[in-house]
């Protein structure tokens, strides 16, 4: 991938198409214009790399951890912070927009979460495999 504005730019586009495939196929998910869906998507763009940082510092902390109590303590929290980013994401998305848009519950936005995450990474590998092939 060209530059970190370049992969910011399609993470947007792709939780873009996702968000409204959910919004589409599933009535728990809600967004009223399409100006409200690309919104979403910059946000939760922002939320989830803040949530991938935090997720990343506790896998370290993981690794780090010389003592039993320290991996069991490690391992509590980065179960805190993968079933607290779903209330997150959910809370941040309730502020910024209000009833305009909804992500449904808890099993919806993590759903929605997973497939974002996927299609990221799977866009993210067929960019770089067409480029390493140029």
């Amino acid at each position: 991938m060209p530059g970190r504005a370049a992969a910011a730019v399609v993470d947007v586009f792709v939780y873009v198409v996702v968000l409204n495939l959910f919004v589409e196929y599933l009535p728990s998910v809600l967004s009223e214009t399409f100006t409200l869906s690309l919104l979403t998507a910059v946000l939760l763009k922002g939320v989830l790399e803040l949530v991938v940082l935090a997720k990343n510092k506790v896998k370290t902390r993981f690794r780090e951890a010389a003592s039993p109590l320290g991996k069991v303590g490690a391992a509590l929290l980065l179960w805190l912070v993968m079933f607290g980013s779903k209330f997150l994401v959910l809370e941040t998305v309730d502020l910024a927009f209000g009833s305009r848009v909804s992500l449904g519950g808890f099993f919806s936005v993590s759903a929605l979460i997973v497939v974002l995450m996927v299609a990221r990474g799977l866009v993210r590998r067929l960019l770089d495999s067409y480029d390493s092939a140029r």
